[in-house]
């Protein structure tokens, strides 16, 4: 089989089972681990899978920048983001992640809710100033500008002087085996500071994000108290989450 058929054959096993196999699909094609390898270092170099030992995954789609990112799923976001909003209680301190989920929560806060919320997110924190009854605490640092939220030591630093009741969490990838995964390294360290400083976290994932991964590990699945998605989110892509002992909560039964 040619190369460029061959690239072809990869990527439909990869949307057809989630997962490639290098092992598995050097068997079925009669050819070498080498090759198989070869051709998803090749596709991964063009964004259009996540390697990971022994296969590949499917790209995380939410890898995207801030703007690109709204594009994606905004119904669903939607949902998720009013559902989340009916979890924050009255009294509570909450952590909210950066990125376009999260400030669909934000957006739904009541506006008479008495509570706080720490971000490190800039556009979460222009989303509550109407909200009066809200003590917004803005988490500062270096600003990384692709999921517009602050990164470094500053960030850490302040991070680790509160503990929360829960943390919303967004990720790019949620996946069975990778875990909870996101583009950067850096955004990955604040995210796993933010887990170990809240009582539990609600990851917040539309469906672009289930059963994809991107290069940087958050934590594993165990690590998150419960997993929040659209009510659309297909049983297919919840399935292995679910038998990874992750706890689901679709956005219609919140609350």
């Amino acid at each position: 089989m040619l190369t460029g058929p061959r690239k072809q054959h990869i990527l439909s096993v990869l949307r057809r089972d989630g997962q490639v196999v290098a092992k598995a699909l050097s068997e079925e094609l009669a050819l070498s681990e080498d090759t198989i390898r070869r051709d998803l270092r090749e596709l991964a170099a063009e964004g259009l899978l996540q390697r990971v030992h022994g296969g590949a995954l499917p790209v995380a789609a939410a890898e995207a920048d801030f703007s690109g990112r709204q594009q994606l799923a905004p119904d669903e976001k939607v949902a998720i983001g009013r559902a989340a909003a009916r979890l924050v209680k009255p009294g509570q301190v909450v952590f909210i992640d950066g990125g376009t989920t999260a400030v669909q929560l934000a957006r739904h806060l009541p506006l008479a809710l008495q509570a706080t919320v720490v971000t490190h997110s800039p556009s979460v924190a222009v989303e509550l100033a109407a909200h009066t009854g809200i003590e917004v605490v803005l988490i500062g640092g270096r600003l990384f500008r692709h999921s517009m939220v602050a990164v470094g030591a500053a960030a850490m630093a302040a991070i680790s002087r509160i503990h929360a009741d829960t943390y919303f969490m967004g990720a790019t990838g949620v996946h069975a085996e990778a875990g909870l995964t996101t583009g950067d390294a850096e955004e990955a360290e604040i995210k796993r500071a933010l887990m170990a400083a809240a009582a539990e976290t609600v990851v917040l994932a539309s469906s672009e994000k289930l059963g994809a991964a991107s290069a940087w590990v958050v934590s594993p699945l165990a690590d998150a108290t419960q997993l929040l998605v659209a009510p659309q989110a297909s049983e297919q892509s919840l399935a292995p989450l679910r038998a990874a002992g992750l706890a689901i909560l679709r956005a219609d039964e919140a609350g």
